[in-house]
């Protein structure tokens, strides 16, 4: 059976597709077109794993989209009513996405020269948010789980509980728009200046630097309620009948500022981009912070009342809040979390596909994914024949020499772009697409800003460790793949990598398996043998664009920085 997922005309678009139960190939539309959060129709990540699969779309037997313009059908209708004038432009832009969604025939016939009525009876419309807990649930190691998904918004929900068992699901409640943790955490970040999409990291980063003396004020804007769930005080927000996201032709998101008067009259006016960071800011990032991983907590403590169980997944673009990730096992009863490495929107492809592949056509789960490594990837051949016609000059060295080439020049203080296998699904970098330096540097963020990153200062660079010694270095001890739990790091350990130690000791770390990562996994292996210290620095191979894909892409960001060396595979170009 070949299923293939997508999501599209949504913020992140991409595609994922599974032959006989396996996935074969994962990748956002963004690593094609260049344009983060790209939100259009995937067809290049759809060629993409068409090719990788090496089918054609008419061999696919079912087309699943993680969209389902039918769901909660009465719940937008009783909204609407409430301010129908004031909710024209709402309307008008659902109206038009609406109806690319349930045309979704007519583009793959025009992108990919097939029939529409060819197509049209293979396709699944998914509600979001069981997207994603499909994405969660079905690819984790649990036989039984609690589920959680929660984001911003998407087909009227921000937030959905469940249990799965086996190849099932059952969903327990949902929260409705415009009651969203997603929304109330992007008002903050916008009142802090950060006005982008996608850009509620750099509140998280900042949080630590600051204290949580507006916890009572943040708090007040949001109500724990007695079914596990929450409302938001919405006086404090956008009026939510004037729309949320919306997509232009461009299909670049955009979010319009989701703070009232009101927010601003309790916690001062939006910072602007020329106003400096002071501890008034940072205090509210941590405020803000805290609020929400009570709020998660909340929601998990309920949901484990009501399952009994003691293993939850989780995912949607809250799922994403690394540090709150990080402290669900020490504050619910909770012992074991697995979130999808595409845990945001991009990871709906792969949930839509998993819920057709299991919910609906009851087939045997597959084992557990661990490995985020399916997106594009070359060979040495490509790779030298390409250098060769750009006139660059490079060597190739072998397995052995490779490793300790590139281990002893991150030790002199060198800035390395790693380029290696399938590039990751998710927004992640794990050691397929990374720039790598050595964390015992006091100065490798600043390194690394100077001569890469420019951007701010507060935010931290992550620690790639093997498996193996996880527990030496961190208070908590797990198996992370994807870089998607924050730990405190042992007060011992601080100074030997302070590159990779946040401010308040902790570290999101990439525990590193050599079945999953192997030749990730010995560069660091080599680099331990080297120094002692079983841990790199690891930060996304990119400069303000998405991450690299291809080798034309990582050249040119070698040659736009000052990056030391860049490796594509066995292939090196040094400064």
């Amino acid at each position: 059976m070949i299923i293939l997922g997508i999501n599209a005309y949504h913020a992140d678009s991409s595609a994922a597709i599974f032959v006989d139960g396996k996935m074969i190939a994962a990748a956002e539309e963004e690593r094609f077109t260049r344009v983060k959060h790209w939100a259009g129709f995937p067809a290049k990540a759809i060629q993409f794993c068409l090719d990788t699969a090496g089918v054609t779309l008419e061999q696919v037997q079912h087309i699943a989209i993680g969209r389902d313009p039918n769901a909660k059908t009465k719940e937008k209708l009783m909204f609407l009513a409430q301010k129908p004038i004031a909710s024209i432009g709402f309307v008008k832009d659902r109206f038009f996405n609406q109806k690319k969604v349930t045309s979704l025939e007519d583009e793959f016939a025009q992108h990919f020269n097939v029939a529409a009525a060819s197509i049209k009876s293979k396709i699944h419309q998914v509600e979001h948010h069981r997207s994603h807990l499909a994405s969660a649930f079905f690819a984790s190691p649990f036989e039984e789980a609690a589920l959680l998904s929660i984001d911003g918004s998407g087909d009227f929900s921000t937030a959905m509980i469940g249990i799965g068992r086996g190849n099932q699901m059952e969903v327990l409640d949902s929260i409705d728009f415009p009651h969203s943790l997603g929304i109330f955490y992007t008002a903050f970040t916008q009142l802090l200046g950060f006005p982008h999409y996608g850009d509620e990291y750099k509140v998280m980063g900042l949080a630590p630097y600051g204290q949580s003396t507006y916890y009572k004020e943040v708090k007040s804007l949001i109500e724990f309620t007695n079914d596990g769930l929450f409302k938001l005080d919405l006086s404090y927000f956008r009026d939510a009948h004037k729309g949320f996201v919306t997509y232009a032709d461009d299909n670049i998101p955009t979010v319009p500022s989701l703070f009232g008067e009101k927010m601003e009259a309790l916690f001062g006016k939006q910072r602007t981009k020329e106003e400096p960071l002071t501890q008034h800011h940072k205090n509210i990032a941590a405020s803000v912070q805290r609020v929400t991983e009570d709020c998660i907590f909340h929601i998990l403590q309920f949901l484990h009342q009501k399952t009994g169980l003691k293993q939850v997944c989780i995912a949607g673009g809250v799922a994403q809040n690394s540090v709150a990730n990080g402290k669900i096992t020490r504050n619910t009863p909770f012992t074991q979390v697995y979130i999808p490495s595409a845990g945001h929107d991009a990871g709906i492809s792969m949930g839509a596909a998993l819920y057709v592949q299991h919910q609906k056509q009851q087939l045997e789960r597959q084992p557990v994914i661990y490995s985020a490594y399916t997106g594009s990837r070359f060979t040495n051949e490509e790779i030298a024949a390409y250098l060769t016609v750009k006139g660059i000059a490079f060597k190739q060295y072998s397995e052995a020499e490779l490793y300790d080439k590139v281990a002893d020049r991150i030790i002199n203080a060198g800035v390395i772009g790693w380029f290696n296998g399938p590039a990751e699904f998710g927004p992640r970098a794990l050691g397929a697409r990374s720039i790598l330096a050595d964390p015992r540097r006091a100065d490798a963020k600043d390194l690394l800003n100077a001569k890469i990153k420019r951007r701010e200062s507060f935010r931290p660079f992550a620690p790639s460790i093997l498996k193996e010694y996880v527990d030496e270095y961190f208070e908590v001890n797990d198996v992370v793949p994807f870089m998607e739990k924050v730990f405190p790091i042992r007060a011992a350990k601080q100074a030997s990598i302070p590159a990779v130690t946040h401010v308040d000791g902790t570290g999101r770390l990439q525990s590193v398996d050599a079945t999953v990562s192997p030749r990730y996994y010995k560069l660091i292996d080599t680099f331990r043998e080297k120094t002692g210290v079983p841990i790199l620095l690891n930060t996304s191979f990119n400069e303000n664009e998405p991450i690299v894909n291809t080798p034309e892409e990582a050249l040119n960001c070698f040659l736009r920085t000052q990056m030391d060396m860049l490796v594509l595979e066995n292939i090196i170009i040094e400064r």
